[in-house]
């Protein structure tokens, strides 16, 4: 378990204090899938930043299994909104980026690339350069490269948000059978309501000014999905669609932003 306790973080700009992150408590479960959703600006990627080892908080602690996370970790992957590949190496040769830094030997590092391509859909296209292939296969050579050093833990800086609107649905669907797959505990942060209903086991919501924890909630949508139900039906649910509404006219209402 990641365990954040008591969490703030004050930003320095010349004379100017900012603090960012106010007494966050949070526990990330291993094997959960949990989303951080929040309109810009209230300190969702600052919270992975810390978590990820990034950030020192400025004051409370952040544990993994009771020890504590003074800087990034191969426990602990990491994939932005920016994929940040290497665009002179092909697909194969970013996934196993992670391993030859490591020191793996190359028929190791062959096995567990042929298995993340396989793994990620990807196996035609192992040996394409970046420019040739789309923004969503992108995403999952990172996703990819990530899971090549075996991490506990998944943090997704929005992941998807640069995608059209097609192919980002593609990919929610598609973490989720990975993450299932993969039986890896997931941290998406995004502020997209529908994509958080739909993926999350444990929904965190988030308000800023400072950046602070309104509500924890358990849902079972992206686990519904990941049995077998189809992603339209959960989306038609009228359960699923109160629980937007919801979100949409009474969390989302007092920020100025409608998402």
């Amino acid at each position: 378990m990641i365990r954040v306790e008591s969490v703030c973080v004050d930003f320095e700009a010349g004379p100017a204090h900012h603090t960012v992150l106010s007494n966050i408590d949070l526990d990330l479960r291993d094997g959960s899938f949990t989303v951080v959703l929040g309109p810009s600006g209230c300190g969702k990627t600052t919270l992975l930043n810390v978590i990820a080892g990034f950030i020192a908080p400025t004051a409370g602690k952040v544990t993994l299994d009771g020890v504590a996370i003074t800087g990034p970790g191969a426990d602990r992957g990491v994939v932005s909104q920016d994929d940040a590949l290497l665009p002179w190496q092909n697909v194969a040769q970013n996934i196993a980026f992670g391993l030859q830094l490591r020191g793996v030997p190359r028929d190791a590092q062959r096995e567990k690339v042929d298995s993340l391509l396989a793994l990620t859909g990807l196996a035609s296209y192992a040996n394409y350069p970046l420019w040739k292939i789309s923004g969503g296969m992108r995403q999952r050579v990172s996703l990819a490269r990530s899971l090549a050093v075996d991490p506990r833990y998944l943090l997704l800086d929005e992941p998807l948000g640069a995608l059209d609107a097609f192919t980002r649905q593609r990919m929610q669907e598609y973490l989720l059978q990975l993450w299932t797959r993969y039986d890896k505990g997931m941290l998406m942060i995004t502020h997209d309501i529908t994509e958080a209903l739909f993926m999350a086991t444990d929904l965190v919501l988030m308000r800023g000014g400072p950046g602070r924890i309104e509500s924890v909630c358990a849902l079972d949508f992206g686990q519904r999905f990941a049995a077998g139900e189809s992603a339209r039906s959960i989306r038609n649910d009228p359960a699923f669609g109160r629980l937007r509404d919801e979100l949409e006219t009474a969390f989302f209402a007092d920020e100025g932003e409608k998402i």
